[in-house]
Protein backbone atom coordinates (compact mmCIF):
# COMPACT_ATOMS: atom_id res chain seq x y z
CA UNK A 1 0.00 0.00 0.00
CA UNK A 2 1.20 3.86 -0.84
CA UNK A 3 0.33 6.78 -0.18
CA UNK A 4 2.34 9.75 -1.80
CA UNK A 5 2.03 13.34 -0.46
CA UNK A 6 3.14 15.66 -3.07
CA UNK A 7 2.96 19.31 -3.74
CA UNK A 8 0.59 18.28 -6.78
CA UNK A 9 -1.27 16.36 -5.11
CA UNK A 10 -2.50 13.23 -2.74
CA UNK A 11 -1.85 9.75 -4.89
CA UNK A 12 -1.97 6.45 -3.14
CA UNK A 13 -3.46 2.91 -3.38
CA UNK A 14 -7.10 2.40 -2.49
CA UNK A 15 -7.46 -0.12 1.02
CA UNK A 16 -4.59 -0.59 3.33
CA UNK A 17 -4.16 1.28 6.84
CA UNK A 18 -4.81 4.94 7.52
CA UNK A 19 -1.63 7.30 6.78
CA UNK A 20 0.13 4.36 4.70
CA UNK A 21 -3.03 4.06 1.59
CA UNK A 22 -5.50 6.66 -0.04
CA UNK A 23 -8.34 5.55 2.52
CA UNK A 24 -11.27 7.30 2.79
CA UNK A 25 -10.20 8.81 6.12
CA UNK A 26 -6.39 10.08 4.21
CA UNK A 27 -9.33 11.62 1.72
CA UNK A 28 -11.46 13.30 4.02
CA UNK A 29 -8.32 14.83 5.70
CA UNK A 30 -6.68 15.91 2.46
CA UNK A 31 -9.86 17.09 0.91
CA UNK A 32 -10.43 19.18 4.45
CA UNK A 33 -7.15 20.80 3.81
CA UNK A 34 -7.14 22.09 0.40
CA UNK A 35 -10.81 23.01 1.27
CA UNK A 36 -9.53 25.35 4.48
CA UNK A 37 -7.17 26.54 2.28
CA UNK A 38 -8.96 27.67 -0.08
CA UNK A 39 -11.17 29.12 2.29
CA UNK A 40 -8.76 31.15 4.05
CA UNK A 41 -7.09 32.49 0.66
CA UNK A 42 -10.53 32.95 -0.57
CA UNK A 43 -13.14 33.87 1.90
CA UNK A 44 -15.48 35.63 -0.41
CA UNK A 45 -15.85 32.70 -2.83
CA UNK A 46 -17.07 29.68 -1.64
CA UNK A 47 -16.88 27.85 -4.53
CA UNK A 48 -15.18 24.37 -5.44
CA UNK A 49 -15.57 22.13 -8.41
CA UNK A 50 -15.18 18.57 -8.76
CA UNK A 51 -14.69 15.94 -11.65
CA UNK A 52 -13.62 12.32 -11.58
CA UNK A 53 -12.41 10.06 -14.75
CA UNK A 54 -13.51 6.48 -14.86
CA UNK A 55 -11.78 4.29 -12.29
CA UNK A 56 -13.75 2.28 -9.92
CA UNK A 57 -12.69 3.92 -6.83
CA UNK A 58 -13.88 7.25 -8.32
CA UNK A 59 -17.60 7.58 -7.20
CA UNK A 60 -16.66 6.62 -3.50
CA UNK A 61 -13.92 9.30 -3.86
CA UNK A 62 -16.33 12.16 -5.12
CA UNK A 63 -18.80 11.17 -2.26
CA UNK A 64 -16.38 11.65 0.25
CA UNK A 65 -14.81 14.91 -0.89
CA UNK A 66 -17.96 16.34 -1.66
CA UNK A 67 -19.42 15.49 1.30
CA UNK A 68 -16.24 16.84 3.15
CA UNK A 69 -16.40 20.28 1.10
CA UNK A 70 -19.99 20.77 2.00
CA UNK A 71 -19.23 20.39 5.74
CA UNK A 72 -16.43 23.19 5.63
CA UNK A 73 -19.18 25.19 3.82
CA UNK A 74 -18.05 24.89 0.74
CA UNK A 75 -20.63 25.04 -2.44
CA UNK A 76 -19.96 22.18 -4.55
CA UNK A 77 -20.18 21.77 -8.39
CA UNK A 78 -19.63 17.92 -9.38
CA UNK A 79 -18.43 17.42 -13.11
CA UNK A 80 -18.99 14.12 -12.29
CA UNK A 81 -17.41 11.81 -15.22
CA UNK A 82 -15.45 14.23 -16.61
CA UNK A 83 -11.20 15.22 -17.59
CA UNK A 84 -8.89 16.76 -15.93
CA UNK A 85 -8.67 19.41 -18.95
CA UNK A 86 -12.09 19.96 -18.94
CA UNK A 87 -12.51 20.30 -15.12
CA UNK A 88 -9.27 22.96 -15.42
CA UNK A 89 -11.70 24.87 -18.12
CA UNK A 90 -14.74 25.06 -15.87
CA UNK A 91 -13.24 26.38 -12.80
CA UNK A 92 -12.74 29.89 -14.21
CA UNK A 93 -15.86 29.58 -15.84
CA UNK A 94 -17.60 28.73 -12.76
CA UNK A 95 -15.37 31.80 -11.01
CA UNK A 96 -14.73 28.89 -8.48
CA UNK A 97 -12.41 29.19 -5.92
CA UNK A 98 -10.52 26.24 -6.97
CA UNK A 99 -10.95 22.90 -7.87
CA UNK A 100 -10.36 19.06 -7.54
CA UNK A 101 -9.64 16.37 -10.04
CA UNK A 102 -10.10 12.83 -8.40
CA UNK A 103 -7.59 10.99 -10.92
CA UNK A 104 -4.62 9.10 -10.71
CA UNK A 105 -3.95 9.59 -14.49
CA UNK A 106 -1.68 6.85 -16.23
CA UNK A 107 -1.43 5.32 -12.86
CA UNK A 108 -2.83 1.23 -12.28
CA UNK A 109 -6.28 0.31 -11.53
CA UNK A 110 -5.63 -0.09 -7.48
CA UNK A 111 -4.93 4.24 -7.78
CA UNK A 112 -6.26 7.17 -7.52
CA UNK A 113 -5.62 10.73 -6.55
CA UNK A 114 -6.88 14.26 -5.32
CA UNK A 115 -5.23 17.09 -7.79
CA UNK A 116 -5.45 20.39 -6.83
CA UNK A 117 -6.25 23.79 -8.83
CA UNK A 118 -6.16 27.12 -8.38
CA UNK A 119 -9.12 29.74 -9.31
CA UNK A 120 -7.39 29.63 -12.65
CA UNK A 121 -8.05 26.20 -12.79
CA UNK A 122 -4.04 25.18 -12.90
CA UNK A 123 -2.33 23.10 -10.96
CA UNK A 124 -1.63 24.55 -7.19
CA UNK A 125 1.94 26.31 -6.98
CA UNK A 126 5.10 24.16 -4.58
CA UNK A 127 4.44 26.68 -2.01
CA UNK A 128 1.07 26.53 -1.99
CA UNK A 129 0.71 23.03 -2.47
CA UNK A 130 3.08 22.83 0.96
CA UNK A 131 1.26 24.72 2.74
CA UNK A 132 -2.10 22.36 2.03
CA UNK A 133 -0.27 19.80 3.56
CA UNK A 134 0.95 21.34 6.53
CA UNK A 135 -3.21 21.92 7.21
CA UNK A 136 -3.49 18.41 6.71
CA UNK A 137 -0.47 17.55 9.16
CA UNK A 138 -1.81 19.58 11.88
CA UNK A 139 -5.75 18.49 11.05
CA UNK A 140 -5.68 22.52 11.30
CA UNK A 141 -9.94 22.54 9.70
CA UNK A 142 -13.19 23.32 11.15
CA UNK A 143 -16.34 22.25 10.12
CA UNK A 144 -19.57 24.43 9.71
CA UNK A 145 -22.37 24.11 11.57
CA UNK A 146 -25.84 22.59 10.33
CA UNK A 147 -27.15 25.82 8.93
CA UNK A 148 -24.12 26.79 6.73
CA UNK A 149 -23.28 23.40 5.20
CA UNK A 150 -22.50 24.19 1.46
CA UNK A 151 -24.61 23.26 -1.65
CA UNK A 152 -23.87 20.41 -3.78
CA UNK A 153 -24.94 20.28 -7.37
CA UNK A 154 -24.08 17.88 -10.53
CA UNK A 155 -23.22 19.94 -14.31
CA UNK A 156 -22.50 17.16 -17.00
CA UNK A 157 -22.76 20.46 -19.41
CA UNK A 158 -19.20 21.07 -19.39
CA UNK A 159 -17.60 18.57 -21.79
CA UNK A 160 -19.29 20.06 -24.15
CA UNK A 161 -18.82 23.39 -23.75
CA UNK A 162 -14.59 22.07 -23.42
CA UNK A 163 -15.04 20.48 -26.97
CA UNK A 164 -17.32 24.04 -28.05
CA UNK A 165 -14.42 25.92 -27.18
CA UNK A 166 -11.86 24.02 -29.09
CA UNK A 167 -14.30 23.89 -32.02
CA UNK A 168 -14.05 27.75 -32.17
CA UNK A 169 -10.39 28.15 -31.68
CA UNK A 170 -8.98 29.95 -35.14
CA UNK A 171 -5.99 27.00 -35.80
CA UNK A 172 -8.74 24.52 -35.58
CA UNK A 173 -10.41 23.93 -39.02
CA UNK A 174 -13.71 21.61 -38.55
CA UNK A 175 -14.25 21.75 -42.76
CA UNK A 176 -10.42 20.66 -42.90
CA UNK A 177 -10.84 17.58 -41.12
CA UNK A 178 -14.25 16.62 -41.88
CA UNK A 179 -13.16 16.61 -45.97
CA UNK A 180 -10.06 14.72 -44.99
CA UNK A 181 -12.66 11.76 -44.52
CA UNK A 182 -10.06 10.00 -41.77
CA UNK A 183 -11.27 6.47 -40.49
CA UNK A 184 -9.91 6.69 -37.08
CA UNK A 185 -9.29 4.14 -34.09
CA UNK A 186 -10.02 5.33 -30.61
CA UNK A 187 -8.29 3.62 -27.28
CA UNK A 188 -9.45 5.22 -24.24
CA UNK A 189 -8.63 2.57 -21.79
CA UNK A 190 -11.98 1.97 -20.38
CA UNK A 191 -12.11 5.47 -18.59
CA UNK A 192 -13.45 9.39 -19.63
CA UNK A 193 -11.94 9.27 -22.97
CA UNK A 194 -14.48 6.79 -24.42
CA UNK A 195 -16.77 9.30 -23.94
CA UNK A 196 -15.23 12.51 -24.81
CA UNK A 197 -12.74 11.56 -28.10
CA UNK A 198 -15.40 10.59 -29.61
CA UNK A 199 -17.53 13.29 -29.31
CA UNK A 200 -14.94 15.98 -30.47
CA UNK A 201 -14.23 13.86 -33.08
CA UNK A 202 -17.97 13.73 -34.20
CA UNK A 203 -18.10 17.89 -33.64
CA UNK A 204 -15.30 17.89 -35.78
CA UNK A 205 -17.11 15.77 -39.05
CA UNK A 206 -15.46 12.62 -38.54
CA UNK A 207 -17.73 9.99 -39.57
CA UNK A 208 -15.70 6.72 -39.36
CA UNK A 209 -14.77 6.17 -35.63
CA UNK A 210 -13.78 2.65 -34.31
CA UNK A 211 -14.52 2.27 -30.64
CA UNK A 212 -11.73 0.42 -28.60
CA UNK A 213 -11.79 0.02 -24.95
CA UNK A 214 -14.00 3.04 -25.04
CA UNK A 215 -16.66 2.15 -22.28
CA UNK A 216 -16.43 3.74 -18.81
CA UNK A 217 -16.31 0.94 -16.81
CA UNK A 218 -12.96 1.73 -14.83
CA UNK A 219 -11.79 -1.80 -15.71
CA UNK A 220 -8.68 -0.74 -17.97
CA UNK A 221 -8.15 -3.24 -20.84
CA UNK A 222 -4.31 -3.04 -20.27
CA UNK A 223 -2.06 -0.82 -18.59
CA UNK A 224 -3.27 2.47 -18.75
CA UNK A 225 -0.50 4.38 -19.44
CA UNK A 226 -0.26 4.61 -23.08
CA UNK A 227 3.18 3.23 -24.21
CA UNK A 228 3.90 1.21 -27.31
CA UNK A 229 4.40 -1.75 -25.80
CA UNK A 230 0.63 -1.51 -23.61
CA UNK A 231 -0.98 -0.96 -27.14
CA UNK A 232 -1.35 -4.07 -28.68
CA UNK A 233 -4.87 -4.04 -29.42
CA UNK A 234 -5.47 -0.77 -31.55
CA UNK A 235 -1.86 -1.45 -33.77
CA UNK A 236 -3.13 -4.64 -34.54
CA UNK A 237 -6.53 -3.21 -35.94
CA UNK A 238 -4.22 -0.23 -37.63
CA UNK A 239 -2.69 -3.21 -39.54
CA UNK A 240 -5.57 -4.31 -41.15
CA UNK A 241 -4.81 -1.53 -43.71
CA UNK A 242 -8.62 0.55 -43.61
CA UNK A 243 -7.69 2.97 -41.17
CA UNK A 244 -5.78 6.87 -41.42
CA UNK A 245 -4.64 6.97 -37.40
CA UNK A 246 -4.82 5.44 -33.79
CA UNK A 247 -5.82 8.15 -31.20
CA UNK A 248 -4.83 6.55 -27.73
CA UNK A 249 -5.83 9.11 -24.60
CA UNK A 250 -4.74 7.98 -20.55
CA UNK A 251 -7.69 7.32 -18.06
CA UNK A 252 -7.90 11.62 -17.50
CA UNK A 253 -7.37 12.40 -20.89
CA UNK A 254 -4.41 14.89 -20.50
CA UNK A 255 -1.68 12.53 -22.42
CA UNK A 256 -1.74 11.80 -26.17
CA UNK A 257 -0.31 9.28 -28.04
CA UNK A 258 -0.80 8.48 -31.73
CA UNK A 259 -0.62 5.52 -34.21
CA UNK A 260 0.25 5.25 -37.30
CA UNK A 261 -1.81 3.50 -40.57
CA UNK A 262 0.51 1.08 -40.42
CA UNK A 263 0.36 -0.11 -36.76
CA UNK A 264 3.32 2.05 -35.78
CA UNK A 265 3.33 4.13 -33.00
CA UNK A 266 4.24 8.01 -34.04
CA UNK A 267 5.71 8.48 -30.68
CA UNK A 268 4.91 10.17 -27.48
CA UNK A 269 7.44 12.69 -27.79
CA UNK A 270 6.67 13.86 -30.81
CA UNK A 271 3.02 14.22 -29.94
CA UNK A 272 3.93 17.41 -29.26
CA UNK A 273 6.55 18.11 -31.83
CA UNK A 274 3.88 17.86 -34.36
CA UNK A 275 1.46 19.94 -32.74
CA UNK A 276 3.87 22.82 -31.97
CA UNK A 277 4.73 22.80 -35.94
CA UNK A 278 1.48 23.67 -36.89
CA UNK A 279 1.04 26.40 -34.24
CA UNK A 280 4.60 27.84 -35.29
CA UNK A 281 3.52 27.74 -38.85
CA UNK A 282 0.35 30.11 -37.75
CA UNK A 283 1.94 31.92 -34.63
CA UNK A 284 5.77 32.18 -35.20
CA UNK A 285 6.49 32.71 -31.54
CA UNK A 286 8.60 30.53 -28.42
CA UNK A 287 8.07 27.28 -27.17
CA UNK A 288 8.91 25.37 -24.14
CA UNK A 289 8.99 21.60 -22.86
CA UNK A 290 10.76 19.40 -19.50
CA UNK A 291 14.20 18.61 -19.65
CA UNK A 292 13.17 15.64 -19.79
CA UNK A 293 12.02 15.81 -23.29
CA UNK A 294 13.00 15.28 -26.88
CA UNK A 295 15.16 18.42 -28.32
CA UNK A 296 13.60 17.67 -32.10
CA UNK A 297 10.66 20.53 -30.20
CA UNK A 298 13.93 22.61 -30.29
CA UNK A 299 14.82 22.01 -33.87
CA UNK A 300 11.42 23.18 -35.25
CA UNK A 301 11.13 25.73 -33.21
CA UNK A 302 14.51 27.39 -34.14
CA UNK A 303 13.12 26.32 -38.03
CA UNK A 304 10.70 28.76 -37.42
CA UNK A 305 12.31 31.41 -35.73
CA UNK A 306 11.49 30.94 -32.26
CA UNK A 307 13.09 30.25 -29.49
CA UNK A 308 12.59 27.02 -27.43
CA UNK A 309 13.19 27.04 -23.41
CA UNK A 310 13.42 23.89 -20.85
CA UNK A 311 11.74 23.74 -17.54
CA UNK A 312 11.58 21.75 -14.58
CA UNK A 313 9.93 18.00 -14.96
CA UNK A 314 6.26 18.73 -13.90
CA UNK A 315 2.92 20.09 -15.90
CA UNK A 316 3.63 23.32 -13.11
CA UNK A 317 6.77 24.26 -13.95
CA UNK A 318 6.11 23.89 -17.69
CA UNK A 319 3.50 26.45 -17.43
CA UNK A 320 5.32 28.63 -15.43
CA UNK A 321 7.85 28.92 -17.96
CA UNK A 322 5.44 29.29 -20.38
CA UNK A 323 4.25 32.67 -19.32
CA UNK A 324 7.41 33.79 -18.64
CA UNK A 325 8.80 33.39 -22.21
CA UNK A 326 5.35 34.05 -23.93
CA UNK A 327 5.80 30.81 -25.10
CA UNK A 328 2.68 30.32 -27.89
CA UNK A 329 3.03 26.48 -27.65
CA UNK A 330 4.50 24.26 -24.86
CA UNK A 331 4.09 20.33 -22.89
CA UNK A 332 5.59 17.14 -21.76
CA UNK A 333 7.25 15.01 -23.72
CA UNK A 334 4.84 12.21 -22.78
CA UNK A 335 2.00 13.26 -24.80
CA UNK A 336 1.14 16.48 -22.89
CA UNK A 337 0.01 19.36 -24.84
CA UNK A 338 -0.27 22.76 -23.28
CA UNK A 339 -1.89 25.68 -25.67
CA UNK A 340 -2.15 28.72 -23.74
CA UNK A 341 -4.85 30.30 -25.84
CA UNK A 342 -7.68 27.53 -24.59
CA UNK A 343 -5.85 27.26 -20.79
CA UNK A 344 -2.68 26.64 -19.07
CA UNK A 345 -2.92 23.26 -19.12
CA UNK A 346 -2.28 19.59 -20.68
CA UNK A 347 -5.09 18.64 -22.76
CA UNK A 348 -5.27 15.69 -25.23
CA UNK A 349 -8.53 16.93 -26.68
CA UNK A 350 -7.32 20.13 -28.00
CA UNK A 351 -4.34 18.05 -28.93
CA UNK A 352 -6.23 15.93 -31.57
CA UNK A 353 -8.26 18.31 -32.70
CA UNK A 354 -4.76 20.86 -33.74
CA UNK A 355 -3.08 17.46 -34.67
CA UNK A 356 -6.15 16.26 -36.92
CA UNK A 357 -6.07 19.63 -38.63
CA UNK A 358 -2.54 19.64 -39.44
CA UNK A 359 -2.91 16.19 -41.01
CA UNK A 360 -6.04 17.42 -43.26
CA UNK A 361 -3.88 20.26 -44.29
CA UNK A 362 -0.62 18.33 -44.96
CA UNK A 363 -2.31 15.92 -46.91
CA UNK A 364 -0.40 12.90 -47.47
CA UNK A 365 -0.37 9.76 -44.54
CA UNK A 366 0.56 10.08 -41.10
CA UNK A 367 4.13 8.19 -41.57
CA UNK A 368 4.76 10.61 -44.14
CA UNK A 369 4.25 13.32 -41.63
CA UNK A 370 6.22 11.72 -39.17
CA UNK A 371 8.89 11.53 -41.58
CA UNK A 372 9.87 15.27 -41.49
CA UNK A 373 10.53 15.84 -38.19
CA UNK A 374 14.25 14.56 -36.90
CA UNK A 375 14.74 11.37 -35.42
CA UNK A 376 15.80 11.54 -31.98
CA UNK A 377 15.64 8.16 -28.86
CA UNK A 378 15.28 8.30 -25.61
CA UNK A 379 16.72 5.73 -23.11
CA UNK A 380 15.25 5.70 -19.94
CA UNK A 381 17.37 3.87 -16.64
CA UNK A 382 17.76 3.85 -13.48
CA UNK A 383 20.48 3.26 -11.29
CA UNK A 384 20.00 1.95 -7.22
CA UNK A 385 22.02 3.07 -4.71
CA UNK A 386 22.25 2.22 -0.92
CA UNK A 387 20.05 4.33 1.55
CA UNK A 388 22.87 5.64 3.37
CA UNK A 389 24.39 7.50 0.30
CA UNK A 390 24.03 11.40 -0.40
CA UNK A 391 22.59 11.27 -3.75
CA UNK A 392 22.70 14.74 -3.95
CA UNK A 393 26.49 14.29 -3.74
CA UNK A 394 27.27 12.16 -6.59
CA UNK A 395 25.09 14.59 -9.01
CA UNK A 396 27.60 17.17 -7.57
CA UNK A 397 30.10 15.27 -8.23
CA UNK A 398 29.19 13.90 -11.76
CA UNK A 399 28.33 17.61 -12.71
CA UNK A 400 31.85 18.40 -11.74
CA UNK A 401 33.20 15.88 -14.06
CA UNK A 402 31.41 17.47 -16.73
CA UNK A 403 32.07 21.11 -15.70
CA UNK A 404 33.25 22.02 -20.20
CA UNK A 405 30.06 20.80 -20.81
CA UNK A 406 26.90 22.86 -20.72
CA UNK A 407 24.99 21.81 -17.67
CA UNK A 408 21.67 22.82 -16.24
CA UNK A 409 21.00 22.32 -11.98
CA UNK A 410 17.14 23.37 -11.91
CA UNK A 411 16.06 20.12 -11.86
CA UNK A 412 18.76 17.34 -11.16
CA UNK A 413 21.86 17.41 -13.82
CA UNK A 414 21.39 17.72 -17.55
CA UNK A 415 24.60 17.53 -19.38
CA UNK A 416 24.30 18.45 -23.16
CA UNK A 417 26.87 16.54 -25.68
CA UNK A 418 25.81 18.65 -28.86
CA UNK A 419 22.81 17.17 -29.87
CA UNK A 420 22.68 14.69 -26.97
CA UNK A 421 22.10 14.65 -23.54
CA UNK A 422 21.67 12.98 -20.65
CA UNK A 423 19.74 14.01 -17.50
CA UNK A 424 19.66 13.00 -13.82
CA UNK A 425 16.79 13.18 -12.03
CA UNK A 426 17.13 11.79 -8.14
CA UNK A 427 14.01 10.27 -6.44
CA UNK A 428 12.36 11.64 -3.64
CA UNK A 429 10.78 8.66 -2.18
CA UNK A 430 14.06 6.05 -2.79
CA UNK A 431 17.62 6.04 -3.59
CA UNK A 432 17.30 5.71 -6.78
CA UNK A 433 18.92 8.28 -9.60
CA UNK A 434 16.60 8.20 -12.98
CA UNK A 435 18.89 8.31 -15.85
CA UNK A 436 17.38 9.68 -19.50
CA UNK A 437 19.37 10.34 -22.58
CA UNK A 438 19.08 11.20 -26.10
CA UNK A 439 20.91 10.63 -29.07
CA UNK A 440 20.09 10.61 -32.76
CA UNK A 441 20.08 6.96 -32.78
CA UNK A 442 19.16 4.52 -29.83
CA UNK A 443 22.28 2.57 -30.11
CA UNK A 444 23.83 5.67 -29.14
CA UNK A 445 21.22 7.10 -26.63
CA UNK A 446 21.69 3.52 -24.63
CA UNK A 447 25.82 3.95 -24.30
CA UNK A 448 25.58 7.50 -23.14
CA UNK A 449 23.79 6.00 -20.52
CA UNK A 450 25.85 3.21 -19.51
CA UNK A 451 28.67 5.83 -19.73
CA UNK A 452 27.05 7.63 -17.01
CA UNK A 453 25.84 5.01 -14.93
CA UNK A 454 29.56 3.79 -15.03
CA UNK A 455 30.54 7.25 -13.99
CA UNK A 456 28.00 6.71 -10.81
CA UNK A 457 29.48 3.73 -10.00
CA UNK A 458 33.08 5.05 -10.08
CA UNK A 459 31.81 8.11 -8.25
CA UNK A 460 30.20 5.87 -5.14
CA UNK A 461 33.05 3.85 -4.90
CA UNK A 462 35.56 6.94 -3.56
CA UNK A 463 32.72 7.82 -1.06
Amino acid sequence: MTLIKSISGIRGTIGGNVGEALTPVDIVKFSAAFGTWLKRNSPENQKIVIGRDARLSGEMAVRLVSATLQGLGLDVVDLGLSTTPTVEIAVPLENAAGGIILTASHNPIQWNALKLLNAKGEFISASEGAAVLALAEAEDFSFVDVKKLGSYREDDTYLRKHIDAILALPLVDKIAVQSADFSIVVDAVNSSGGIAVPMLLEALGVRKIVRLHCEPTGLFAHNPEPLPEHLTDIRKELRNGKHDLGIVVDPDVDRLALVCEDGETFGEEYTLVAVADYILRHTPGNTVSNLSSTIALRDVTLKAGGSHFSAPVGEVNVVTKMKEVGAVIGGEGNGGIIYPELHYGRDALVGIALFLTHLAKFGKSITALRRTYPNYYISKNKIELTPELNVDLVLEKIQSRYARQPINTEDGVKIEFGNEWVHLRKSNTEPIIRIYSESDFMTKAENLAKKIIQDIKEVVATL
